[in-house]
């Protein structure tokens, strides 16, 4: 839900630009499902798009968060707020769209306001006409080049 923060100390940064962060990551919590990734946080874009790989570096599939971000320059940090949305991009192609339920209940309770929730819907549907164009790749082509580029350092 908003307002829960995790600091992403342990995160690797691969790549830093004005709308463009990518790092590498092994999970907070030891899990049986999955065991590392490498996310691309689109700033411009709203979304984060994770390559997520179990214990045995095979890709189980490509998460998507929609996230807001918010750019502290006097304390030189960048919090990405997590909008509760997430779609699933399966290897075989199929895509699981989750927790718009988390969305209405947080609206509900007033955890985020009605223009978070208006903007998590449009950055929902930008993604998902991406997606639906066959145009998911060009989002992971720069993850997958981060990884090949920076494959030689350790996590």
């Amino acid at each position: 839900m908003p307002n829960e923060l995790t600091a992403l100390k342990d995160d690797v940064i691969l790549v830093q630009e004005e709308n463009l962060i990518i790092t590498k990551w092994l999970t907070l919590r030891p899990r049986i499902d999955i065991a590392r990734g490498i996310s691309a946080y689109y700033i411009d874009k709203g979304f984060k798009i994770s390559k997520i790989y179990d214990k045995n570096d095979q890709i189980v599939y490509w998460y998507c968060d929609i996230i807001q971000t918010k750019i502290d320059s006097n304390k030189n940090t960048v919090l990405f707020e997590d909008l509760l949305i997430d779609i699933i991009f399966y290897r075989d192609g199929s895509i699981q769209i989750a927790d718009l339920d988390e969305l209405a209940l947080a609206l509900e309770q007033k955890l985020i306001s009605q223009e978070e929730c208006i903007y998590a819907l449009r950055t929902l549907d930008s993604l998902l006409k991406l997606i639906y164009q066959g145009k998911f790749y060009t989002l992971q082509e720069r993850v997958n080049e981060a990884e090949k580029n920076y494959s030689s350092s350790n996590i």
